[in-house]
């Protein structure tokens, strides 16, 4: 009878353990995925071969502005390299400014391009990265040609 008693002792123990090791595995499943559906952070390529093309000097104004397929373009390309930070549809979650209060007006056309190429530091720590050499000026032209079609007031 009494080794009766310890078998099921350690039966109760051996499937307490399993249980645990089991949970335990399944929330770093859990985790794992939710790390995973973040997305590769690298920025993404964006294939700009339908637009006119710009050549090697820096547009100051924006060359696409209203061109229905740079807008297509730019829609995916903010989406694939922007939207982790100032959100899908530019609708900022807080992490970084809302694009959609972004002024339009041609006069800014080239501080907007300079934020991209350069990226944005302060006191040491990078707000964001530079993007000049990951994306070509006709993506971040046709980025900033959608995000005028979303913008608001």
């Amino acid at each position: 009878m009494r080794n009766q008693k310890v078998d099921t002792y350690n039966y109760k123990e051996t499937l307490t353990r399993n249980l645990r090791v089991g949970a335990m595995a399944i929330g770093l499943a859990f985790g794992a995925g939710l790390a995973h559906a973040h997305g590769d952070v690298t920025p993404q390529a964006v294939d700009v071969s339908t637009l006119k093309p710009l050549g090697p000097e820096w547009q100051a104004v924006n060359p696409y502005r209203d061109d229905k397929e740079a807008i297509r373009i730019g829609d995916s390309a903010f989406n694939q390299n922007c939207a982790r930070c100032h959100g899908l549809g530019a609708v900022s979650g807080g992490i970084a400014p809302d694009l959609r209060k972004l002024d339009i007006a041609p006069e800014t056309d080239e501080y907007f391009l300079s934020r991209i190429r350069n990226g944005v530091t302060r006191n040491g720590a990078v707000y964001m990265p530079p993007f000049e050499g990951m994306l070509s000026q006709e993506a971040m032209w046709a980025i900033k040609a959608w995000l005028e079609t979303v913008r608001e007031k």
